[in-house]
């Protein structure tokens, strides 16, 4: 089946790229198994060595990777280049660098010597959504890789040139076969995750698909790492730098569109300030220039495809009826070659009570909604009332407030005084349905491996025994 790829801010086609069926899937995981078992034999200096080559490969090509992300996801150009191209970058060195110490020790009990190391799974299937193409792809390849796994990507279907390029770079600078892509819908990544010699999945998406991931992979017993939703609570204190707060939300809910699931899509102020954080806020989101991904003044895109902005514009249909005001909204173009595009103002409302359901559910789209509180104890309430637990972020001028605060709140990641998101290094996940595991981070590396131990005979003492070894074994 072919996929139909449209630009995002005009509505127009853009290209068509052949997809794969389910033989081609079966074809790249027999073939990936085939190779991961000598890239795993490599010394780690070695896997280190072409990781650091593939990164070096990445920069030389970094504007055209950046120009597919943008005209297929529709972020601004100078977002897609020097945020997710160089996170992409970074990724493949920071687990380059790992390998300097690879995972494993040694322990000497007296009569037995132990030797831990990790060995990878074999085939690792990942599946990619749309939002940051370049990030995701590193961070499914970088850590699989380095732990001398091989790895079957499957990009998303609305963006995929970026990954292919991507791919197409790095298979260059490896050995072959241990970089796979498989293009399709989700028929093809419910293939790869079933394929009975995907031996680790790692998923990024939505609540709603990482549960079928799951259970397809259950089928298997294959581990699965899934990074899902979010419903991110910015808590402002009553004694928090209003500007800096103000400038937090912009960033948090708006970035990248607020295609993210690290958007902050709930902004929870405290009453006492609630009127002038709306104003400033309210100020700033009129002066969004929401425009073209090439122009270089566009801080918003367009959203992704049609069925993204058909449901960001129903929530506003649906936030409006249940009582919640629009405060703001910025501009989108009035171009009339941009008229097709998939546009979706920036918006924050206000009156927003916790149980609507724009304040529960993940819009994934440029939409913030303020939510006052009266007691720290009350925002945190409020914060942790979502089945959604990824990131937060907290607010206040007294370091002790915010300490409490952020030590209370349900998340993977809590900002304090921030809301900056360039955490390569940094643990990177959820709790409940933002799904379990960890990426970019030295645990990750451990993720795309298993321990496997072995014990040997000091020589020093007798290896002690507890059984009747020494009485059937006597001679008589």
């Amino acid at each position: 089946m072919n996929l139909q790829i449209f630009d995002p801010a005009t509505g127009h086609p853009l290209r068509t790229l052949q997809g794969s069926d389910e033989r081609a899937v079966d074809a790249a995981v027999r073939a990936a198994d085939r190779a991961w078992r000598s890239w795993h034999r490599r010394p780690a200096v070695e896997r280190a060595r072409a990781l650091h080559a593939v990164a070096a490969a990445i920069r030389d090509r970094a504007d055209e990777i950046a120009k597919l992300e943008a005209e297929e996801v529709g972020k601004p150009f100078t977002l897609a280049r020097w945020f997710d191209v160089e996170m992409c970058i970074s990724s493949f060195e920071y687990f380059a660098g790992l390998l300097a110490d690879p995972p494993g020790r040694a322990r000497h009990d007296g009569s037995i010597i132990s030797l831990t190391t990790l060995d990878p799974f074999g085939v690792v299937a990942g599946v990619l959504p749309f939002n940051w193409p370049p990030i995701h792809t590193a961070g499914k390849l970088a850590p699989a890789l380095a732990a001398g796994n091989a790895v079957v990507l499957k990009p998303p279907e609305q963006a995929p040139s970026s990954v292919l390029r991507l791919v197409e770079i790095i298979r260059e600078r490896l050995p072959d076969d241990v970089v796979h892509v498989v293009c399709g819908g989700a028929e093809i990544g419910s293939a790869l995750v079933a394929h009975p010699l995907v031996r680790k999945v790692s998923f990024t998406g939505s609540p709603e698909a990482g549960r079928a991931v799951a259970r397809t992979a259950a089928d298997n017993l294959t581990p699965a790492l899934l990074e899902l939703g979010g419903k991110n609570p910015l808590v402002v204190l009553a004694d928090a730098n209003l500007s800096a707060a103000v400038a937090g939300a912009v960033e948090g809910a708006f970035y990248n569109q607020g295609e993210a699931c690290t958007a902050a899509s709930r902004l929870l102020v405290h009453r006492e300030i609630h009127d002038e954080f709306v104003t400033r806020l309210s100020g700033a989101v009129h002066r969004l220039v929401v425009g073209h991904p090439f122009d270089p003044t566009t801080h918003v895109g367009p959203l992704v495809s049609a069925q993204q902005q058909r449901r960001v514009l129903e929530y506003l249909t649906i936030a409006e009826a249940e009582g919640a005001k629009i405060a703001a909204q910025a501009a989108v173009p009035d171009d009339p070659e941009l008229s097709g595009g998939y546009w979706v103002p920036p918006t924050l409302l206000t009156e927003v009570s916790p149980e609507m359901r724009v304040a529960q559910e993940e819009i994934f789209g440029p939409v913030a909604c303020v939510i006052p509180f009266d007691t720290a104890e009350q925002a945190v309430e409020i914060a942790n009332g979502t089945p959604f637990a990824l990131v937060a972020s907290v607010y206040s001028r007294d370091a002790e407030a915010a300490w409490r605060v952020a030590q209370q709140l349900d998340a993977g990641i809590v900002f304090v005084n921030n809301y900056h998101r360039s955490i390569l290094g940094t643990p990177f996940g959820g709790n409940r349905e933002s799904g379990y595991g960890r990426e970019h981070a030295p645990e990750t590396l451990l993720a795309f491996g298993r321990s496997k131990s072995y014990r040997f005979p000091s020589g020093l003492t007798d290896v002690p025994r507890w059984f009747a070894a020494d009485d059937v074994m006597r001679e008589e």
